[in-house]
């Protein structure tokens, strides 16, 4: 693995943080953040939402060395620094979801390669939920999960449902795939809306942070997704929506006024997850890691509690198979 770029200049996270690239199964090259934690009792593998990058928890990567867990992060293919996919470089694009499976190999391997601490834990954010939850199914090594607005279901009205099928769909079959999807743009969200009317977070200098972070380095930002995109999206919520949970604890946190992912999905997964817990946060938009320091710090709590109680059976995660056939 090579060194890769780290904008420490607007992720004001633990001290030593790095970035390294590195290479998945089917050549294309991703960047990785680490924040290593001294005395770590294990490492979290965080998956970001679409749109986002590593400097953009570092927040939560201080949270986490607080309660004394590393932090290993991704760049997914298509956005932060990672190989873009479109001439578009602001155009979020995946020619296949369970392409993203091949990231998380790779993720998994570098983990291996940079010795982290051990046991390893998940920590998945909206559409990285939906590809973490893909991954504990097929025996990502982890000890427990906690999943934050995952994407298992995106809001969509009931009459426009049928058209973001048809319309995806139909667009990648002539080759337009690559196209915005209808509502979207080449634009950073946070810095066309102004914060009195965002989905993300209630805490202004958190939304201010991302503006910051956005406006220092554009080659951060992405905007809308692709129609090729929102095909494979509903598709795997679809597919995922049929499977069983994974055999590990699990806590999952959602704010009360969710705007992006389906409430409704989520709140049927969990029921239905034997050793699963739901958390809403009153009041909560679609990033409650991102919240006011009250609402992050009981989160935090109840997040690293779960992994607390899983640390001191590593041989849990050890055993657990692969990742994917692709990893």
């Amino acid at each position: 693995m090579e060194r890769a770029p780290f904008y420490d200049d607007v992720a004001p996270g633990p001290p030593d943080g790095d970035a390294w690239w590195i290479t998945t199964s089917d050549g294309v090259r991703l960047r990785i953040g680490h924040w290593p934690c001294e005395g770590a009792k294990g490492t979290v593998l965080l998956f970001p939402g679409r749109t986002e990058y590593i400097e953009k928890y570092d927040f939560a990567a201080a949270d986490l060395a607080a309660r004394g867990y590393a932090t290993l992060a991704i760049d997914w293919r298509g956005q932060g620094l990672s190989d873009r996919l479109t001439t578009d470089q602001m155009a979020g694009h995946v020619h296949l979801f369970s392409d993203y499976q091949r990231d998380v190999g790779a993720m998994v391997q570098a983990a291996e390669a940079l010795g982290v601490a051990r046991p390893l834990h998940l920590l998945a954010h909206s559409m990285g939920g939906c590809i973490g939850l893909r991954a504990a199914i097929e025996g990502l090594p982890v000890a427990s999960c906690v999943f934050s607005g995952p994407m298992w279901g995106i809001q969509i009205s009931t009459a426009l449902r049928p058209v973001a099928w048809s319309l995806s769909w139909g667009t990648s079959l002539v080759g337009m795939g690559h196209l915005y999807a209808p509502g979207s743009a080449g634009e950073s969200y946070v810095l066309k809306e102004p914060f009195a009317s965002n989905k993300l977070t209630n805490d202004a200098e958190m939304y201010q942070h991302m503006i910051d972070q956005t406006r220092a380095h554009a080659e951060l930002g992405l905007g809308g997704p692709s129609l090729r995109w929102l095909r494979e999206a509903l598709r795997e919520c679809l597919v995922l929506s049929r499977r069983p949970s994974p055999d590990l604890p699990c806590l999952t946190v959602v704010g009360s006024n969710e705007e992006i992912v389906d409430i409704a999905r989520i709140t049927q997964r969990m029921q239905n997850w034997p050793r699963g817990e739901l958390h809403v946060v009153d009041g909560g938009r679609h990033e409650v890691l991102m919240d006011k320091p009250a609402i992050r710090r009981e989160l935090f709590d109840r997040i690293c509690a779960l992994y607390d109680a899983q640390s001191d059976t590593p041989d849990r995660a050890r055993d657990r198979s692969g990742v994917s056939a692709q990893s």
